[in-house]
């Protein structure tokens, strides 16, 4: 499992230096670029809600997603005129070399800006009566990326099937409830 934040700090710092090279915001900043672990290239609802705050106002905006085993996604949204969004189509070309690519500076930067935050989740009120309990969460990514292949239908009948599950546990461990 994965989430998204942006430091708004970052983003702040990064459209001032383009605006300090003599760009403007709509030469750099309509797109959003980004992979996710897995194979689904689908936008989750952190994905939708961040390319709405960030990107809703712009009059174009584009969100390309590529999965981990290179599927991909895209969507134009464009708010002039009638205003809409469509998905679009899109191939990434391998072929070809990209001269400018610096793998060490890359390193360096991503190493510097993407930090990995453990999964948790607390109880809500629903479980008021029990003790609040925050519990990480980590499941193999073969697993995760077969669950997200599942039509939704097979997805809730897993899921169903494991709530009916507690053979599967040690209910006074690893159930908070």
């Amino acid at each position: 499992m994965a989430s998204v934040s942006f430091d708004d700090d970052a983003v702040a710092d990064f459209f001032e230096s383009q605006v300090d090279a003599g760009r403007k915001p709509e030469q750099f900043g309509r797109l959003w670029l980004h992979s996710h672990p897995g194979d689904s290239p689908q936008p989750s609802m952190v994905d939708e809600e961040t390319f709405e705050r960030v990107f809703g106002r712009c009059e174009w905006a584009v969100m390309f997603v590529i999965g981990r085993g290179g599927k991909t996604y895209a969507r134009l949204r464009f708010n002039v005129g009638p205003g809409g969004e469509a998905v679009i189509p899109v191939e990434v070309d391998y072929s070809l070399e990209f001269g400018p690519t610096d793998h060490k500076a890359w390193k360096a930067e991503y190493q510097g800006n993407i930090r990995s935050d453990p999964w948790t989740w607390s109880l809500g009120e629903t479980f008021a009566a029990s003790p609040r309990k925050e519990t990480s969460v980590s499941l193999a990514d073969d697993w995760l990326d077969a669950f997200e292949e599942m039509d939704p239908a097979d997805r809730r009948f897993v899921i169903d099937e494991l709530a009916a599950r507690p053979d599967l546990w040690d209910e006074s461990e690893a159930m908070p409830w």
